[in-house]
């Protein structure tokens, strides 16, 4: 196990002799990846969290239900199922869209329901079908879910950049030890035996 003394805060930016060109680049690699994470994370992580709510709360402005009868009877029959499992089956259902025209679709009910069962549905201001809206609760939820994810991925990008080009900086000095090593043992092989 390598000794290692007590941390020193800011040991890249502290005058030192022994400090290389090379370390100073690094100093200033790090300082500027953090900081481009940082930013980049909180603005595309805000940006993408403001853009989610806004959509879904458009989505619960102009999305209506709307009702629609079934077409046919439901596949399956009501007492093949568990009454827990809430396992549902696709059925056609029609219904009239706001500018006045009959529309169908498919939706989920409960096995065996009849034709002409009264059913609900979600549909959009031009009379598609769509999912049941999120109400706020939820949508802060995606939202703020959504936002950490982008906030999180936009501000790997520069920390991995940053960490690329600090390997990248380690190799040369190992290649540049590698070299001077190669040049003075041959020096040193005499007198260290």
């Amino acid at each position: 196990m390598a000794f290692r003394g007590p941390k020193v805060w800011l040991w890249r930016w502290r005058r030192n002799p022994l400090r290389r060109p090379a370390d100073k680049v690094e100093a200033w690699v790090v300082l500027a990846s953090w900081t481009v994470g940082v930013l980049a994370g909180l603005l595309v992580g805000l940006t993408t969290a403001r853009t989610v709510e806004h959509s879904l709360d458009r989505e619960r402005a102009e999305w209506r239900p709307a009702a629609a009868r079934l077409t046919g009877a439901a596949p399956g029959r009501a007492d093949d199922r568990p009454e827990d499992a809430g396992e549902q089956v696709w059925a056609e259902v029609a219904w009239t869209a706001p500018d006045g025209t009959r529309r169908t679709g498919e939706v989920r009910v409960d096995p065996g329901t009849r034709a002409g069962t009264q059913v609900t549905v979600w549909t959009d201001d031009r009379g598609r079908l769509v999912g049941r809206p999120v109400d706020a609760a939820q949508a802060r939820l995606q939202s703020t879910l959504a936002g950490i994810l982008g906030g999180l991925s936009a501000a790997a990008v520069p920390l991995v950049a940053g960490r690329a080009v600090r390997r990248r900086l380690e190799e040369r000095r190992l290649d540049l030890w590698d070299l001077h090593w190669a040049r003075f043992d041959p020096l040193w092989r005499g007198r260290t035996g």
